[in-house]
């Protein structure tokens, strides 16, 4: 245990336990909590706190003494005091850009750990720039986007690096493929963040003036073209996400990745079709978010806080595959699993509080990734808990891949 905060009542507290993914964390974490840790629910109803507790009670009765706390994402007072009586505070309440920056604040203030699964890029780069200094200075380890973004993309980035010859130039491109449908946490905050993309490319700016550069080392991502991909045989659509500013992060804080790393980032599909139809779909929902009306009508489609019954996230998966090339040998690897929005994504937001809570992870601190807070720790905690991270092929001469 960390020694600045092992004397505070909750190990975790998750912030958000009322909705649909945080109901779902709930659940995992009432299934894979060690016997002596202390778990928190927080939120501003207490009522609907309460039918969480009793629904978690059903399935582990040893969850008698669970506690409920009472904080609203705009009463900062009531937020400091989450922060301040737990090791690591977990928030599934989004859109982050409306109401996430409080409880950062207070957590980096408090010298409190904290995760969540945002994938909205403004955001993160907003707190970097407004509390990575405090974070820092306080012991704090703020990890954003501890879900589907972008935990697959960055630890499998990891996991394929430490399969190539140390020492050498990388070159890496992950291809996300998936039956899943959207959340709708993912959708309206998509819908925010596609409406604002002035507002993101400062925000950028901003962080990218800020953050230290690596000295003797180049780190980079590339935004590629639609294309075949020969290894993977599959058809490349570029991926505008969160996920390679994530990788890109972690590769300048891991000076394993080499000296010269690259990675793009790209959804695949099977048909050259899709590929027209996806570039053309994502122009016009471009254009139609600028308008309001337009961007209200859309998010109405798929309200947030809801999701899709337990039989429909049991047909769902996920894969990634990577490949990478360095030092003349090029390695396949992919990370799969099943329902990314939902399921999964509460499983990897769970673990990533259990890791930061009660694992031996490096010595860091202020706004990190996954890779850099928790690393091994956190990929060998997937891999056990059911998230496949295999090597597919390694083969002693590079690919021209395209």
């Amino acid at each position: 245990m960390s020694p600045r905060t092992n004397a505070r009542p909750f190990d975790v507290v998750l912030f958000g336990a009322t909705g649909f993914t945080g109901g779902l964390t709930a659940e995992y974490l009432a299934a894979r909590l060690p016997s002596e840790a202390k778990l928190a629910l927080a939120g501003r109803n207490p009522a609907k706190l309460e039918a969480v507790r009793g629904r978690l009670l059903r399935s582990n009765p040893q969850l008698e003494d669970l506690a409920l706390l009472q904080a609203d994402s705009s009463d900062r007072q009531s937020l400091s005091r989450v922060a301040e009586s737990a090791r690591v505070v977990i928030t599934t309440v989004g859109p982050y850009l409306e109401h996430g920056e409080p409880l950062v604040a207070a957590c980096a203030a408090a010298g409190t750990d904290y995760v969540d699964l945002t994938g909205e890029p403004e955001f993160v780069d907003r707190m970097y720039a407004e509390h990575h200094a405090t974070a820092e200075r306080t012991g704090a380890r703020i990890v954003h986007a501890c879900g589907f973004d972008s935990i697959p993309h960055d630890l499998g980035a990891l996991f394929t690096v430490q399969q190539l010859p140390p020492g050498a130039p990388v070159t890496l491109r992950g291809v996300v493929r998936t039956n899943a449908a959207i959340s709708g946490g993912t959708l309206h905050s998509g819908l925010g963040q596609l409406s604002r993309p002035r507002a993101m490319v400062r925000a950028a700016s901003a962080r990218r003036r800020l953050e230290p550069r690596p000295r003797g080392r180049r780190v980079r991502t590339r935004l590629g073209l639609p294309g075949r991909d020969r290894v993977l045989g599959t058809w490349l659509i570029p991926l505008p996400t969160i996920d390679p500013e994530v990788v890109r992060r972690s590769a300048l804080a891991r000076p394993d990745y080499g000296p010269d790393f690259a990675y793009s980032h790209y959804a695949g599909v099977r048909r050259v079709a899709t590929v027209a139809g996806a570039v053309a779909g994502f122009a016009a929902a471009l254009a139609a978010v600028q308008v309001p009306p337009l961007r209200r009508a859309i998010g109405r489609r798929l309200p947030q806080g809801e999701g899709p019954a337990a039989e429909r996230r049991e047909r769902a998966w996920f894969t990634v595959d990577f490949v990478g090339e360095s030092g003349g040998q090029t390695v396949h690897t992919q990370v799969r699993g099943g329902d990314p929005g939902y399921t999964e994504t509460a499983k990897m937001l769970a673990e990533s509080a259990l890791c930061l809570a009660f694992d031996d992870n490096p010595p860091t601190a202020g706004q990190v990734t996954t890779a850099t807070a928790m690393g091994e720790n956190l990929l060998r905690r997937l891999r056990d808990a059911g998230i496949a991270f295999t090597v597919i092929t390694t083969t002693a001469a590079p690919h021209d891949g395209r």
